[in-house]
């Protein structure tokens, strides 16, 4: 690909990504959350109790950021946490009953964000951009290295 298509596709996805996580932190605020919390307490949503290492896998982020964020929403008591009954160093992390409350607020807040993320669409449906996009989030997934 020559350098002016690569600058138009990392521009775009930039932008995107910037436009989109500023909308998602406005409706996040409006339940006092912010970005990346979503991921954690929708993955205990779906999922149940998990480690902090299983939730900073799961968000894709690192387990500092999670620590941080699971503190964080401890303390605005949508989430506690336990040790681990196999490894005491361990903490798992569980919604509580005022999580799963704003559950469903979220996910209110979710469809309101992808229905403003699409509305401006002309020529593309929904379903062919979440096609594409999940496409392009799979080829950015880390490869096994080539045999030597």
């Amino acid at each position: 690909m020559d350098f002016e298509r690569a600058d138009m596709l990392n521009g775009a996805i930039r932008t995107i990504a910037l436009k989109h996580r500023a909308r998602a932190a406005v409706k996040l605020a409006e339940l006092g959350l912010h970005p990346g919390h979503e991921a954690v307490l929708f993955l205990l949503s779906a999922k149940g109790p998990q480690t902090q290492r299983q939730l900073a896998a799961g968000a894709d982020c690192e387990p500092p950021s999670i620590t941080l964020m699971v503190r964080k929403l401890e303390a605005a008591g949508l989430v506690s946490r336990a040790p681990a009954a196999q490894d005491a160093r361990a903490n798992v992390v569980q919604l509580t009953p005022e999580g799963e409350k704003i559950i469903v607020r979220m996910r209110e807040l979710w469809r309101d964000l992808a229905d403003e993320t699409v509305a401006g669409l002309t020529e593309t449906s929904a379903d062919e951009v979440i096609k594409a996009l999940t496409d392009l989030a799979r080829s950015l997934q880390p490869r096994p290295p080539a045999d030597e």
